[in-house]
């Protein structure tokens, strides 16, 4: 990208490099969490889930199209799709568990930062399934827009203790 000043990387090593992008991906979900808090607070909890599914619906879109064009990820089809998927910061940052089968592509989440923060903080779970939905679609057509995108559960989705969400994924006949 142009504008960019990334000489600091040239003097650091490996382990100050991975450091830094755990720092990058920490901030990354920080911005996010107060962005959704502050809007939130200013317009309420409805509008903002809404927005945040209008936002991460199209920011998936670009960063699936971004991580195929900067790792010259060729594959469609499902093993396209979760090629670039282990690339995305959210996959990174949440942990995705990925069962990926012949025919589908099971996504769980046993652990989600998001609404572990809200849990401990007194907030309860917010709705994320409309949300969540809308960036996987918006990821996985970019990839292949075949893959069709089933939510098994997701909040407000009564769910295990053990696991916050679960996401199939398939190609359409």
């Amino acid at each position: 990208m142009s504008g960019m000043n990334l000489k600091i990387f040239d003097a650091m090593n490996d382990a100050h490099k991975r450091q830094y992008l755990e720092f990058l991906l920490w901030h990354y979900r920080v911005v996010d969490a107060f962005w959704f808090i502050n809007i939130a607070d200013q317009y309420g909890q409805p509008v903002a889930e809404k927005i945040n599914e209008q936002v991460w619906g199209r920011v998936a879109c670009m960063a699936a199209k971004d991580i195929v064009s900067r790792f010259s990820i060729t594959e469609k089809g499902l093993s396209g799709f979760i090629k670039a998927l282990r690339h995305f910061p959210w996959a990174m940052i949440v942990g995705y568990v990925i069962d990926e089968r012949e025919d589908e592509v099971i996504i769980s989440v046993p652990s989600c930062p998001t609404q572990e923060a809200r849990i401990r903080r007194g907030q309860g779970e917010y709705v994320c399934r409309e949300m969540h939905r809308a960036e996987f679609t918006g990821f996985s057509q970019a990839i292949d827009p075949r893959i069709r995108v089933e939510c098994r559960f997701a909040p407000p989705d009564p769910h295990p203790d053990y696991m916050f969400c679960q996401w199939r994924f398939f190609l359409a006949p």
